[in-house]
């Protein structure tokens, strides 16, 4: 698996690659005390692709386990809908049960 630094020396080529944007959100999530930056990455995400659904459902994972619940419940919602739009019901499946246990 790549670093972060790994994927900031990409990103430092390439800014606006969804994937390496999101890579960067999952590994930012695993350290502690980076939960403003780990969000803002999230965000980056979506504003880059408001399409890109499993940002959403790890967003508002991470979210939950924070205990913003308020906040991952809206997160999932949106992420829901547009997993609709998109035809991905795999995913808005996942977030539905996951919304369902908040």
């Amino acid at each position: 698996m790549p670093s972060l630094e790994d994927i900031d020396e990409l990103l430092e080529k390439d800014p606006d690659d969804v994937f390496l944007v999101y890579t960067r959100a999952m590994l930012l999530k695993k350290e502690k005390g980076r939960d403003e930056e780990t969000l803002t990455t999230f965000d980056r995400c979506l504003t880059l692709d408001p399409d890109y659904i499993p940002a959403y459902f790890q967003k508002g994972m991470f979210l939950a386990g924070l205990g913003e619940e308020d906040d991952a419940k809206e997160v999932l919602t949106k992420g829901i809908e547009r997993a609709q739009t998109t035809g991905d019901d795999h995913a808005r499946g996942e977030m539905e049960e996951f919304l369902d246990t908040l």
